[in-house]
């Protein structure tokens, strides 16, 4: 298991909960010295086009601090994408979050959409015909359902409240989907139980993280990554994190 970072994703560049100062050195701290950690490059004009109209592009281009740090969000996803390709698990702790941004507009913290971006270059390279994305955050992806939907790839979210259903769930998902060349994951942490959703105990995050393992290793090779959506109380955060990975990896 690798981890996409780069120290501007402490850069706190707008006034949202996600932007925070502090969220993600609260990882960091957690992380550092367990993990390799792998430096991503920006992602292109061109790997936004995929997924985003120009309108869109231009209206984030406005903020010029906002779209260096966006575009390197979607970059971190990229190489955590191409991670996995490789044989190797790749996380990407990275700001800002993606999965409410469609192709042509964008909310709740969101400005690119990482996931859908880094899925989209694989998509062209020739590497991955079909996708699976599981989002366990508290809120819908609906950037990234808008993206995918009547594609071939599948994204879902489970919609129970109550956490042993919830996690079931995705067991119950992943035991019927087939035929995926990568396991993608929106990985939001604002379900726990001392976060906004109060559902998730720390532990849960583990079990998905190896449900999430158990699956690519039948379906697809064992292809898989994940990328930072949610997760908002800096106490917790970071083990959350990493209970996750620990799953996953």
């Amino acid at each position: 298991m690798k981890v996409v970072y780069h120290e501007l994703y402490k850069q706190v560049y707008a006034s949202d909960p996600a932007a925070d100062p502090g969220r993600i050195e609260s990882v960091l701290e957690v992380l550092d010295a367990k993990y390799q950690f792998v430096r991503p490059k920006p992602a292109t004009e061109s790997d936004l086009r995929r997924v985003h109209t120009q309108f869109h592009i231009e209206s984030v281009k406005r903020d010029g601090r906002l779209y260096e740090i966006a575009c390197l969000a979607a970059g971190g996803a990229i190489k955590a994408a191409e991670l996995a390709m490789e044989g190797e698990p790749g996380f990407g702790l990275l700001r800002p979050p993606g999965h409410h941004a469609s192709p042509d507009h964008c909310w709740g913290f969101c400005f690119f959409n990482n996931v859908a971006i880094a899925l989209a270059k694989l998509q062209e390279d020739g590497l991955v015909k079909r996708a699976l994305i599981l989002d366990f955050d508290l809120h819908f992806g609906d950037g990234t359902d808008s993206y995918f939907r009547g594609s071939s790839t599948k994204y879902f979210q489970p919609g129970f409240s109550e956490r042993g259903a919830f996690v079931s769930e995705i067991e119950r998902v992943f035991e019927v989907e087939e035929g995926y060349d990568v396991l993608a994951v929106s990985a939001g942490f604002d379900r726990h139980i001392a976060d906004w959703g109060g559902q998730l105990s720390t532990d849960d995050y583990r079990v998905i993280g190896r449900l999430v393992k158990e699956a690519a290793e039948k379906n697809c090779q064992g292809r898989r990554f994940a990328v930072l959506e949610g997760g908002y109380n800096h106490d917790v955060l970071g083990t959350n994190v990493e209970a996750f990975l620990k799953g996953m990896g």
